[in-house]
């Protein structure tokens, strides 16, 4: 063979390899396509920000079928839309159990590209999020049943994924709570205590949110609970409710869920690589929340930004043992392409290329919010004003409460 066309036909082999190493950059770009969708989002604006997604999605080649649905499911939950949010996020968790099952093929195309390459999956915090928000959208309805069904499935998720795979993850203190909520609004006094003395147990912080512990560890008869309590929360107020009285608890859906980016990690090999770390967007301060003449400051329950990043640190050890086995695989890619050219430049240039693809997946569910903020009242039955403050902002939505019921109020805010 000639130079010329030996040469040339190194030149195809180099235009190959960085054409998919420009493919990989591109692919999985979601965070970047987004960026509108976010912003009209944050603004209230959602109409916009649903047409920004079908845009999207027009585009979309499988790879973020569930980011899609995920995102759609919160705009859709943040306006108020409840039962569409419900159809879209079953439509989520359905997709997201198909994806369970992993394609050999899929899985050993990344092992030469990067997880941007395969469909995304979620974090194992974003599939528990989907139960949450279904539970709060059925609450939303006043469908105490079908909501307690999620809050279920919630807890037998974290309860698998911590005794069976052996994951260091702990109980979600929102479930709990709601759960609670729910089972008293059903007057089920025994299993309300116990979902409320767990959320307890995983946020010591509850302060007044521990008024119902108090008063149903006294109506339960668990009398050495009620005083160990009453020592711990002396100024907590919670007298027996009056005939004509129902309570609301106030979810505010505070900030922005925390951003993957970029850091290295160092492997067996001694190679350097990237992997994805949780960055946060800002920590939002306590909603002011008032009703009438009684106001609170929210108590946050659960912080997403602090979950989020122990279920991807569990994650990483996995990831890197994946890198190991990439390597190894480029590695041997790139001494065949060196000898089927008879060329160690191609060679080397290959194994340099391979590993320029090695980007890490920094898609995530980012149009959750960082924290689940809670406020509690009890007040005559009727219909009231309930305000909601945070960083200079003013939300009210009127809310009806019914004798001896509890109900759930979800409001969003951004700051």
């Amino acid at each position: 063979m000639s130079d010329s066309r030996r040469h040339g036909g190194r030149g195809w082999a180099v235009l190959v390899l960085a054409g998919a190493v420009l493919l990989s950059g591109c692919a999985g770009d979601y965070v970047a396509r987004t960026r509108q969708l976010r912003t009209a989002y944050e603004q209230e604006a959602y109409e916009r920000a649903l047409a920004e997604l079908d845009e999207v999605a027009r585009h979309d080649k499988g790879k973020d079928s569930l980011l899609v649905l995920l995102d759609r499911g919160m705009v859709l939950h943040a306006a108020g839309r409840w039962k569409d949010s419900i159809q879209v996020l079953a439509e989520a968790d359905r997709l997201a159990a198909e994806l369970d099952v992993v394609s050999v093929s899929e899985e050993a195309g990344t092992l030469l590209t990067n997880e941007r390459e395969r469909a995304y999956r979620g974090e194992d915090f974003e599939r528990l999020m989907i139960s949450v928000l279904q539970a709060l959208n059925y609450a939303q309805l006043g469908q105490d049943e079908e909501a307690l069904v999620e809050v279920r499935r919630v807890n037998e998720r974290l309860r698998k994924m911590i005794v069976e795979e052996k994951k260091p993850y702990e109980q979600l203190a929102i479930a709990r709570y709601i759960g609670g909520v729910l089972y008293e609004d059903q007057r089920e006094w025994d299993s309300a205590y116990i979902d409320y003395a767990q959320a307890l147990e995983l946020a010591p912080g509850l302060g007044p949110l521990a008024e119902p512990l108090l008063r149903l560890a006294k109506k339960t008869g668990r009398l050495d609970e009620y005083e160990r309590l009453r020592k711990r929360f002396p100024d907590v107020a919670h007298e027996p409710l009056g005939p004509g009285e129902g309570q609301v608890l106030v979810v505010v859906e505070a900030g922005r869920a925390p951003e993957k980016e970029p850091a290295d990690r160092r492997l067996e090999t001694h190679d350097i690589i990237q992997v994805p770390v949780y960055r946060d967007r800002g920590r939002p301060g306590l909603a002011n929340v008032w009703v009438r003449d009684s106001s609170q400051r929210a108590v946050t329950v659960t912080s997403l930004a602090e979950v989020a990043k122990v279920h991807l640190d569990e994650r990483i050890g996995r990831m890197l043992a994946r890198q190991v086995a990439g390597a190894v695989a480029k590695a041997g890619l790139a001494a065949g392409a060196g000898a089927l050219t008879k060329s160690r430049e191609v060679g080397a240039l290959t194994f340099l290329l391979l590993n320029a693809m090695n980007q890490p997946d920094l898609r995530s569910w980012m149009s959750l919010p960082a924290e689940f903020q809670l406020a509690r009242f009890r007040l005559p039955a009727g219909r009231h004003t309930v305000t909601v403050e945070a960083s200079g902002l003013r939300t009210e939505r009127q809310v009806d409460v019914a004798p001896g019921r509890v109900r759930v109020l979800v409001i969003r805010r951004y700051d």
